[in-house]
């Protein structure tokens, strides 16, 4: 699933090479902007906020757009060289296609997808928290909100992207595993918020320069993980059978969670009620 630091790296590679370029072709298959042309905009840069992937533009005429998008589950930025074809997803995926002289930028599978004038950007990516890739990053701001619901599951309290932008269900489950924390923990009985926070943004930090997220320092497949897509496998650290379980009842909170029970004992049982195996 990407999470923020694969958009990070998306919005990093199409920056490098549509950024600073002037778009000589666009196409929108969305109904929404269907009629829209960009062509003789310039991409004045293209960045990531959160899970968000904002392309920003100047038109011929001067005005600032950002058109955003998110990947959700599945989708891609990939980029070709003028007059290759297309490859790795099915053409009736494709949602955008961004055209320079040097390359063009092709989105599969894009969700969420929006055209507004950069002066109303906040509209699209300000209710996020502080971004854990981005120059407003704040553990203190981060904490915060957080703390600002003592009872809920801290599982999805950090899947919720109005506290801090960029955590996905993979680094869910590490993060929790690392900080030895029942994912079914109340907020307020979590342990050190900030440790955990920073623990977040080193985690997406050191992996944001490469497409495979790793954790455990063995970047060899099917072993940059502890916990996540283990089910029944041994614990890395003691041995123990991972478990798996949905938790959450809504598009916010409902993810399989994968956690070792006994390197993350269960400590309270107020939230015990809500777990369901899968």
């Amino acid at each position: 699933m990407p999470e923020g630091d694969t958009v990070w790296l998306h919005a990093r590679r199409l920056d490098r090479t549509i950024g600073r370029r002037t778009l000589v072709a666009s196409d929108f298959r969305v109904p929404s902007l269907a009629t829209t042309d960009l062509t003789g905009s310039t991409v004045r840069e293209v960045a990531s906020r959160g899970k968000h992937l904002l392309v920003r533009l100047r038109t011929p005429g001067g005005d600032l757009w950002t058109l955003r998008s998110h990947l959700r589950m599945d989708g891609t930025w990939r980029v070709f060289r003028p007059g290759q074809r297309w490859s790795g997803r099915p053409a009736h995926t494709i949602r955008i296609v961004l055209t320079t002289d040097a390359a063009v930028a092709v989105g599969f599978h894009l969700h969420d997808i929006a055209l507004v004038p950069s002066a109303h950007e906040d509209s699209l990516v300000g209710h996020l928290g502080p971004d854990l890739l981005g120059q407003d990053w704040d553990v203190a701001e981060a904490v915060r909100r957080l703390a600002a619901d003592p009872e809920r599951e801290i599982a999805p309290a950090l899947l919720d992207q109005r506290n801090l932008a960029g955590i996905g269900n993979f680094y869910k489950c590490e993060l929790l595993f690392l900080r030895g924390v029942w994912p079914w923990t109340p907020v307020a009985d979590a342990g050190d918020l900030a440790a955990m926070a920073s623990l977040a943004h080193r985690l997406l930090f050191v992996n944001r320069e490469r497409w495979a997220q790793v954790t455990t320092g063995d970047s060899r497949p099917g072993n940059g993980a502890y916990v996540y897509g283990r089910a029944g496998r041994p614990c890395r650290r003691c041995g123990t059978r991972i478990e798996r379980a949905r938790q959450g009842a809504d598009d916010i909170e409902d993810r399989i969670t994968f956690w070792c029970p006994h390197c993350q004992p269960e400590r309270s049982n107020r939230s015990a009620r809500t777990r369901t195996s899968t």
